[in-house]
């Protein structure tokens, strides 16, 4: 056992016991330890990328199916009303675990789970200039 490897890579290499629920090539999933609701389930590459943009074409394209597989599955499995799929990019963005994951959260009526999302207003002309500067960057 290395102690260079994260809490994920022990995890998929069966260092660190969990609840697996799916694996394929690319992609491995479980039950979350500490769930916000029952049924919250992480969805990880198999390689340890960071962040999302590190991950390669190949290993996108089968987080992208797994998630909407395994959100499917939850959601029957669990009942719940309706599910998020979160995912977070660096430690300001309250990466903890510093390797791409994805949380499947089932939701519920009052479940007092929920958001900030203070809306603001988007200029035309700082859109224009941010749609040029992104689009060069793509």
């Amino acid at each position: 056992m290395s102690d260079s490897k994260g809490i994920f890579e022990k995890i998929i290499d069966g260092e660190i016991p969990c609840w697996k629920v799916y694996e394929d090539e690319h992609v491995f999933s479980f039950l979350d330890i500490g769930p916000l609701s029952t049924g919250h389930t992480l969805v990880i590459p198999k390689k340890p990328y960071v962040t999302l943009d590190e991950v390669d074409d190949a290993t996108a394209a089968a987080l992208g199916v797994a998630i909407k597989k395994i959100g499917a599955a939850v959601a029957a499995a669990t009942g719940c009303a309706g599910w998020n799929v979160l995912q977070n990019n660096g430690a300001i963005a309250g990466q903890v675990v510093m390797h791409v994951h994805f949380h499947i959260i089932p939701r519920a009526d009052g479940d007092g789970l929920g958001y900030r999302w203070p809306a603001g207003q988007l200029d035309a002309d700082a859109a224009k200039d941010l749609q040029a500067k992104i689009t060069d960057a793509l």
